[in-house]
């Protein structure tokens, strides 16, 4: 072999170390998108408000600074789509607390039915699936314009005489940013014979692109 080809073979294996080094030690930078998040055209700053919470403090707009929460509207006697939902944010926050974000993730369960709802109860009921999570409700002059701010909606159906009256509300999981801005929500899945919840594994895998960009 002539001086020629080993100078030439040295410099193909430098140009292919080049580009392995160039996939795999520093890829390229690709600005990726949330695949199942939908984002609001623009960030929306909560009016202020003022709930209590399952440890009987006072749960306002600084209480939503400085980290992630991921909100859900519900109430403890609901039978499906709150325990359903509440068992999956509670499977994957492992993984959403291990994630490398600047701020912390929350779960905050908003309760909509503060007639059943007392704090003990809620204490109990958000305990039951994290000890982390955080519940709070309200007076519904408070509630109601909270909740439409996050951009969901409840509404009691029926009359509260009926001790097993039930609460209609929406299903979503609304995302709000550290600067205590609503930004979005995760929609629920809809399938046929299947509750309409979100779905937990596509909240785990848009949460690291959307933190990573604020």
């Amino acid at each position: 072999m002539n001086q020629r080809t080993i100078v030439g073979l040295v410099a193909f294996l430098a140009l292919c170390a080049g580009i392995v080094g160039a996939l795999y030690i520093a890829p390229p930078s690709v600005d990726s998108q949330p695949e199942y998040f939908q984002t609001y055209p623009e960030p929306r700053a909560l009016s202020p408000f003022e709930l209590t919470s399952h440890a009987g403090d006072v749960f306002d707009n600084a209480s939503l600074k400085g980290q992630w929460s991921l909100v859900f509207v519900g109430y403890t006697f609901c039978p499906d789509i709150c325990p359903t939902t509440m068992a999956e944010l509670s499977g994957i926050y492992p993984e959403l607390k291990a994630l490398n974000t600047v701020k912390p993730i929350r779960v905050v369960f908003v309760s909509v039915d503060p007639n059943r709802d007392s704090i003990e109860r809620l204490s109990e009921y958000v305990s039951y699936f994290n000890e982390e999570f955080i519940a709070v409700t309200g007076e519904h002059k408070v509630l109601f314009p909270f909740v439409r701010n996050l951009g969901m909606m409840y509404a009691i159906a029926e009359s509260t005489d009926n001790p097993n009256y039930l609460v209609d509300h929406s299903a979503s999981v609304v995302l709000v940013d550290p600067k205590a801005r609503v930004i979005g929500r995760f929609k629920p899945k809809r399938e046929p014979g299947k509750l309409s919840i979100s779905d937990a594994q596509q909240i785990l895998a848009d949460m690291p692109i959307i933190t990573s960009k604020q």
